[in-house]
């Protein structure tokens, strides 16, 4: 299968980067940001949302998996867990074993794991399906973003919303008002002795003239720089190995930096910089083939990416107002096929965490005996989910960005300020 590029796709999705450009979406750099937190500082008490993209169509039953279930055992023998492999959730639940960060954060409430969501008249499309994820239009194409057109009804600033991928997904992209991108990158600062000495240049000295005390300002605001962004710095060379490992599952675009792109949004949190809405990825999730060893490796990797972001918001107060939303354009079929792996699907459960969450299960599970044309029938609309953070969160009206759509998931989240 040709491999899709993440331009390539906003082009198929309706929502060109162009069309982005077009409407005011523009690179940001780390000077205009901390001007921002310094001008215009985030509000401690204001929500804050990330949503996690998993691109390619994540197979649910085998993410939050009913493994004592029989007909999920005889659909899939060969890609089954067992009950004593899976991290047990109760009601016959059990999270994929390599996310066990994210099952400690189940034990403390703070995960939240809505069941069965989908959308009407389901698409097996990569591409169509991606749209309407990100559109929240399941019935029309359109060519705005639900994000971005939360933008464009929140006062037009596109630093109220930032991507930190190279191309700006569909979903920030608004009529009127595109967000903003900054891709990760890193900074790269020398070590040991040298490294110390150059710190050293950016300690302020009493007296001096003003052209010395500005270059010592700028080198400390560099090292400061560096120190927010912390693991956003990868070495390309580690990017190429490590993308060279996704070849299985990676046909339908999306990033494999997460963590350096999580360690980048915390740092802008940290900062004080006025963003409520960013957006992150991770790709690989096509899995047609060999699924088990690729699935797990990747959410592993969602877990070990997910588990210290939150962690670390823990421990502000601005951090304590993130709400994290994670989802992928649909889930996998329920009987495994010839190649141990597993076709496109529709419904499968999101993910919400935070301090703010109202831990637990949200939602019906669905059914694997009663299907529609051998799909999950879907029990939540996704819009439901994206009305309740867009109210709860963000403190939006759902009805001016979903088209009326106003129905919510009660008791998702708690007052996020």
């Amino acid at each position: 299968m040709k491999t899709v590029t993440r331009r390539s796709f906003l082009t198929l999705t309706g929502v060109t980067a162009a069309g982005a450009l077009a409407v005011g979406a523009t690179r940001v750099n780390w000077d205009s940001l901390m001007s921002a937190a310094a001008e215009n500082p985030l509000d401690p008490n204001a929500g804050v949302l990330v949503v996690v993209t998993l691109y390619g169509g994540n197979d649910g039953l085998n993410t939050v998996i009913p493994a004592g279930d029989k007909a999920y055992q005889d659909a899939r023998p060969e890609l089954a867990y067992q009950p004593e492999e899976v991290l047990d959730l109760g009601e016959g639940l059990g999270l994929n074993p390599g996310m066990k960060g994210l099952k400690g954060l189940w034990d403390e409430r703070k995960l939240a794991v809505v069941r069965g969501v989908g959308y009407p008249k389901p698409d097996h499309s990569h591409f169509r399906s991606m749209a309407i994820w990100q559109t929240a239009s399941p019935d029309t194409s359109v060519p705005t973003g639900w994000l971005g057109r939360w933008l464009d009804t929140s006062g037009a600033d596109p630093l109220r919303a930032v991507s930190v991928e190279p191309v700006l997904p569909p979903l920030l992209a608004g009529e009127s008002t595109a967000a903003a991108s900054m891709p990760v990158s890193g900074l790269v600062l020398p070590k040991g002795e040298l490294g110390k000495a150059f710190a050293a240049l950016g300690t302020p000295v009493p007296g001096e003239d003003p052209w010395r005390a500005r270059a010592s300002r700028s080198i400390g605001d560099l090292h400061d720089a560096v120190r927010v962004l912390g693991g956003a710095a990868h070495d390309a060379s580690e990017k190429d190995d490590e993308d060279e490992q996704r070849n299985k599952g990676a046909s339908a675009g999306g990033r494999s930096d997460l963590a350096a792109q999580l360690d980048l949004v915390a740092g802008l949190v940290e900062a004080g910089v006025p963003t409520r809405a960013y957006s992150v990825s991770l790709g690989g999730f096509d899995t047609h083939s060999d699924e088990r060893g690729t699935q797990q490796r990747l959410l592993t990797e969602l877990d070990a990416a997910l588990t210290p972001f939150v962690r670390r918001l823990q421990g502000s107060d601005r951090g304590k107002q993130v709400t994290v939303l994670v989802y992928s354009e649909f889930g996998r079929r329920v009987r495994a096929n010839a190649s141990e792996g597993t076709d496109h699907g529709t419904a499968g459960p999101m993910f919400v965490l935070g301090e703010h969450v109202q831990g637990g299960f949200h939602g019906e599970q669905p059914s694997l005996t009663d299907l529609d044309n051998d799909d999950l029938k879907a029990t939540t609309d996704f819009r439901d989910v994206y009305a309740t953070v867009l109210g709860d969160v963000l403190g939006a009206d759902p009805g001016r960005v979903l088209s009326g759509h106003s129905t919510r998931l009660d008791n998702l989240i708690r007052t996020a300020g």
